[in-house]
């Protein structure tokens, strides 16, 4: 029987890309997920479909994690809707533009930390409370957090903004995780490389530039959508386990620390 049976989980931007693939493993593997999307509306009905042939509740709404009122009521709804929660996938995020150091203006760094960290910030703030309640009455919870190998390596040209952000996702999952370990939460983050057929990839990474990748990749290939979620499903199922703080690269051998 699968440990991630009947668990509770808030995932963001749950509905497209890396997001809606975590969220059709997290439903075979038995979960029931309040999803949260910005403009994905369509995706996230298909979603619910998928999650009633297979017997597991999913609801979803909508919401711009950069204002902290949505933050706040996407927790709400979630807790409201499952009756608690178990599990937090921080998924939303974007790159947003490529625009090089001296290009990126005081407006556009705020903008790409307040959506990649902002709102990983506060949608675990007001999760917290709940979590740590699961945790009491279960003998855990758990929090995955997605950054990116951008922020381990410092990324390509024109993403100095984006990498400063995940490379902050990075630290503050550490952080967290020594603050929240003696609650019962644990703590860990996914570094994903080159994951093609996504839309972040298709708006911000040319062809020539995946063949580049691709060329320096010691398995020979650029990852998928899957490669990301089976992960994340690992990660979320150790909410009682003992892996916490830690990150989880996922980029065919390019990189390991």
């Amino acid at each position: 029987m699968s440990k991630l049976l009947g668990k509770r989980v808030l995932i963001t931007a749950g509905a497209q890309g890396i997001g809606l693939a975590i969220s059709r493993h997290l439903l075979r593997a038995g979960c029931d997920l309040f999803v949260h999307y910005h403009r994905s509306s369509e995706a996230a009905e298909a979603l619910g479909q998928e999650a009633a042939a297979l017997a597991r509740r999913c609801a979803f709404s909508s919401g711009d994690l950069t204002r902290t009122e949505d933050c706040d009521r996407i927790v709400a709804e979630a807790v409201g809707c499952l009756g608690g929660l178990d599990i937090l996938i921080n998924n939303a995020g974007s790159l947003i533009a490529r625009r090089g150091f001296t290009e990126a203006d005081d407006a556009f760094w705020a903008q790409t930390i307040s959506l990649n960290v902002g709102s990983t910030r506060k949608v675990t703030r007001a999760a917290v409370p709940h979590l740590v309640a699961s945790a009491r009455a279960a003998g855990g919870a758990s929090i995955v957090n997605l950054a990116s190998l951008a922020g381990r390596k410092g990324g390509h040209a024109g993403s100095i903004a984006y990498s400063t952000a995940k490379g902050a996702i990075l630290t503050f999952t550490r952080a967290l995780a020594t603050e929240l370990g003696p609650q019962g939460i644990r703590v860990n983050a996914l570094a994903p490389g080159l994951i093609l057929g996504t839309s972040f990839h298709n708006t911000h990474t040319s062809p020539e530039s995946a063949r580049a990748t691709v060329a320096g990749i010691p398995l020979g290939r650029g990852g998928n959508a899957d490669d990301v979620a089976r992960a994340a499903v690992y990660l979320a199922s150790e909410f009682d386990g003992f892996i916490t703080g830690a990150t989880l690269d996922i980029n065919g051998g390019v990189y390991s620390c």
